[in-house]
């Protein structure tokens, strides 16, 4: 009877993997993938899951972890809770203390999330690239020609957030906000598949332009927080109200919040991107690479000498 027990729990295990790695095979087709992540009515699927995932229903709860970690390669090894009340308290999940070391070299921006690094490189023309031979204007992604300015000759890189990943970001260095831009538009998904079809996508979807002035050197960065398919909101930690990029755009709030690095800005509440553009001179860490991963905290890209 213990071998015939052990011998089905063995088969259930098993069966669970085959038909996750069976789903996730078919789900990354590219044509599939763009299919279900696309051709929806995507504003009323982030509606839904925005509501759907707040609901605190234990079997409602419970199903949904279960079918998210069907989809992808969640770990909650170093979160601080255990238990969550729902899928959206799952999705914004704080870390234990300690969890992600900041780099304290005055020199270093740090990287602001957990991600994985997608195009990176010189601004060129006043143009960035979203993939390789997808290229962008920064005058439209940031809707100040001014600013874009600034980024001639500047670097940048890119930061994906998957579902899976810590969605809360922070500050690269010790900094003072100065304006952050709110402006509204689609939500595409930001995966590689469409960022392969979508020309301008960053430039068509919702996104928060927050403008930093560095405590050292005195450099002006800019974090462009940029929203997806089923990202109900961009919540930002140092404005007087929690400000959700639904609420209309492009506006522009002045601010003169004081935050250190790698202090908590706010958090996504989905997988998402995030852009990091620094003035002529800075580059990109020696150990950061594209398709690699990244941790908040850790060396992202370097100040110029002096």
């Amino acid at each position: 009877m213990v071998v015939a027990c052990q011998l089905c729990d063995l088969w259930r295990v098993v069966a669970v993997k085959t038909l996750r790695t069976a789903v996730r095979q078919i789900a990354m087709q590219e044509d599939v993938n763009f299919l279900l992540t696309n051709r929806i009515p995507r504003r009323l699927a982030t509606r839904f899951i925005g509501w759907f995932s707040r609901i605190e229903q234990p079997l409602v709860r419970d199903l949904s972890l279960n079918a998210w970690r069907m989809f992808s390669d969640l770990d909650l090894s170093d979160a601080r809770d255990t238990e969550f009340r729902s899928l959206h308290d799952c999705f914004t999940r704080r870390l234990k203390d300690g969890a992600r070391p900041v780099d304290a070299d005055p020199r270093v921006l740090v990287s602001p999330c957990d991600a994985i690094v997608g195009a990176s490189g010189s601004v060129r023309g006043g143009q960035a690239l979203q993939i390789k031979g997808f290229p962008y204007r920064l005058r439209d992604l940031l809707c100040d020609d001014a600013l874009a300015e600034a980024y001639r000759g500047g670097s940048y890189v890119t930061l994906r957030l998957t579902s899976a990943m810590y969605h809360h970001f922070h500050a690269p260095h010790d900094c003072r906000v100065e304006a952050v831009t709110h402006i509204s538009g689609d939500t595409w998904n930001v995966n590689p598949i469409a960022l392969r079809r979508i020309e301008n996508l960053f430039c068509k979807n919702e996104r928060a332009v927050i403008r930093m002035r560095l405590d050292t050197g005195g450099y002006c960065v800019t974090l462009v927080a940029v929203a997806a398919i089923l990202v109900a909101g961009i919540r930002l930690m140092f404005l007087e109200t929690l400000c959700a990029l639904r609420n209309g755009g492009p506006r522009t709030v002045c601010c003169n919040a004081t935050l250190s690095k790698g202090e908590e800005m706010g958090w996504f509440e989905h997988g998402s991107t995030i852009l990091l553009f620094a003035p002529p001179g800075f580059g990109l860490d020696d150990r950061v690479r594209e398709g690699g991963r990244v941790r908040a905290g850790q060396a992202l890209m370097r100040a110029p000498d002096g």
